[in-house]
């Protein structure tokens, strides 16, 4: 299924050029800064549409991105963006996820080390407080468990990731599901900047809700809870 990118033109030293793999949904009103500031240091950027009813598409075309049609589901769309990629590394970003400026410096850092993946500090978008606590938790996860969340923006090397066969079909917690097997070849290293995350879900259903509800979710998962049972409960709880 996979095959190795090619080297070329455009070569990062220590990184290598960076394709930027961006599933989407109905992300109209996000996701053209998140491309502009995405462009400026990539090699290519991949959205993979997964059935958006809005303008996601039109304004990817307009940033100059390469759009991709595929089903609906975050593994598969990130699969499908990953093996038409012709990047020496691979950085999957959400679509309300913005990178910080020059972030190629950040991917070849981190990569330099004899590190497996990386991904950038957590960071909500606003001012509140409640923000920052739960960046201040996240932080300290990542250090602890060197386990980053899908909205850190993951990077790693394309033949890593190929290698391991890409994403587990899941219908969540596919990112944790990787970094647990790419840890076992190695470090996952979080950079020093941050990406800067849209702070609209923690907005819609409550700061100590969406930490609660993403906490039990993780805790399902290390159980053995089925995932399609996990993301049932994760829809449910976000439309209360």
């Amino acid at each position: 299924m996979w095959q190795a990118a090619s080297g070329g033109a455009g070569r990062h030293s220590g990184g290598g050029r960076i394709s930027v793999i961006i599933p989407a949904l109905n992300e109209a009103a996000r996701i053209g800064p998140v491309l502009e500031r995405a462009r400026s240091d990539a090699h290519e950027i991949i959205v993979v549409d997964g059935g958006s009813e809005d303008d996601t598409r039109a304004i990817a075309y307009s940033k100059g991105a390469r759009v991709i049609s595929a089903p609906r589901g975050r593994a598969s769309q990130m699969n499908i963006g990953a093996q038409a990629a012709t990047g020496d590394v691979l950085l999957f970003l959400h679509g309300d996820t913005m990178l910080p400026p020059h972030y190629a410096i950040d991917v070849q850092r981190t990569l330099l080390r004899k590190t497996v993946a990386g991904a950038f500090r957590f960071r909500l978008e606003g001012e509140s407080r409640a923000y920052r606590v739960v960046e201040w938790g996240v932080r300290w996860r990542a250090r602890l468990c060197r386990l980053p969340y899908g909205d850190q923006a993951i990077f790693l090397r394309a033949d890593h990731f190929r290698a391991m066969g890409g994403f587990a079909l899941l219908p969540i917690m596919e990112g944790f599901e990787l970094l647990c097997r790419l840890r076992r070849l190695g470090p996952v290293c979080i950079a020093r900047r941050a990406a800067v995350t849209s702070s609209r879900r923690w907005n819609d259903v409550g700061v100590g809700t969406t930490t609660w509800v993403n906490q039990l979710i993780v805790l399902g998962y290390r159980l053995g809870i089925d995932p399609a049972r996990l993301a049932r409960f994760y829809s449910k709880e976000r439309k209360r």
